[in-house]
């Protein structure tokens, strides 16, 4: 993978962006209401039941795989998925590069929204999926793959931890609020399709560096 491709910057370009544009989206939110949970959050592709009961239904769009994790469902929300993308994303991007942490962060946000889309169309889910979450589970990988003995400080309990074990250890939590349907909600399985398809580019990678 390229190395520095920009001056070494507290919130190098890209995670900027991405900071100001869910800042400006959380914003329309609070003023547009529904309409762009309606328009922008992913759906699940069969909406079917929702038209049996006179309500009228969402319709799923290819766009919605990208456009879903500019939106969140409240501030804390937003807070917790910008300050880790700040935090795994600034590092990852100086080490890779602007371009190729773009493609990474956005395949992991595709890769995390078909696997909604997946867990939804057997479990009839009829609710719609937003936030940034998926992509940061995969930086959050990435992360733990170059970075493994970085240790982080947890909020709770606030102790070190190394970047490796703090991986492993979401990822098997994650995993187990997805089988066992605790902590109803929030989109377990779409967590996971983001560290998955994350690795699963950093594997391709590793034999086949980007070369953009």
């Amino acid at each position: 993978m390229s190395g520095f491709t920009t001056p070494y910057s507290l919130i190098p370009p890209v995670v900027k962006s991405l900071l100001i544009v869910n800042g400006v989206m959380f914003i329309l939110q609070i003023y547009m209401g529904n309409t762009l949970i309606r328009e922008l959050a992913l759906w699940p592709l069969d909406m079917t039941s929702m038209a049996s009961f006179g309500i009228d239904r969402p319709e799923f769009r290819f766009s919605q795989l990208i456009t879903y994790a500019f939106l969140h469902g409240g501030v804390m929300h937003l807070l917790l998925n910008m300050y880790a993308l700040w935090m795994f994303g600034s590092r990852i991007e100086h080490l890779w590069g602007s371009k190729v942490f773009i493609v990474y962060y956005l395949v992991c946000v595709i890769g995390a929204g078909l696997t909604q889309l997946l867990v939804t169309s057997q479990s009839g889910s009829i609710y719609p999926t937003v936030g940034a979450s998926g992509g940061v589970f995969g930086l959050l990988l990435a992360f733990g793959i170059f970075y493994p003995r970085e240790r982080i400080i947890l909020i709770f309990p606030p102790i070190p931890i190394e970047a490796r074990w703090f991986v492993i250890i979401f990822g098997a939590i994650e995993l187990w609020f997805g089988i066992t349907g605790t902590a109803e909600g929030i989109a377990h399985f779409a967590h996971l399709g983001g560290m998955l398809f994350g690795f699963l580019m950093i594997l391709y990678w590793k034999n086949n560096p980007p070369r953009f």
